[in-house]
């Protein structure tokens, strides 16, 4: 498991495959016209969502080119961040779709992206320390 988050990954490919399938469920799940998703009675689950799903998201783009640079960290994050608000900015433009621009749930995509790169930094720098004893 460790070798996901070394730069000579050999799974970088099935990252890339897996983190390809990710970025379509966001784009399928945020342009679902808004009649077709069910309701919850749970509160904030809507920004819980999108922090879930950009988390994993940045998480797997970083499996995809392990390095942790602060550059590419940051650029992930940019990326991340953009691709969030986006989405936002087109759910506000196809009022056809029942869906509207919340500028909460582009906040919760980029605390989403923060967290995802910083578990997978985390845990890279874990497990080195262990592999290293």
């Amino acid at each position: 498991m460790r070798r996901i988050f070394l730069q000579d990954s050999p799974y970088k490919k099935q990252a890339r495959f897996v983190a390809i399938l990710w970025t379509l469920l966001i784009l399928i799940a945020c342009f679902t016209p808004a009649k077709e998703i069910p309701q919850v009675d749970i509160p904030l689950i809507d920004k819980w969502t999108h922090l879930v799903l950009f988390g994993v998201f940045a998480f797997l783009w970083l499996c995809v080119k392990p390095v942790r640079t602060i550059g590419w960290l940051t650029g992930l994050f940019i990326i991340s961040t953009a691709f969030g608000a986006l989405i936002e900015i087109m759910q506000g433009a196809l009022t056809f779709l029942g869906r509207s621009m919340e500028f909460m749930d582009a906040v919760a995509d980029s605390a989403g992206a923060l967290l995802g790169i910083g578990v997978f930094c985390l845990t890279a720098f874990f497990l080195s320390r262990s592999a290293n004893r």
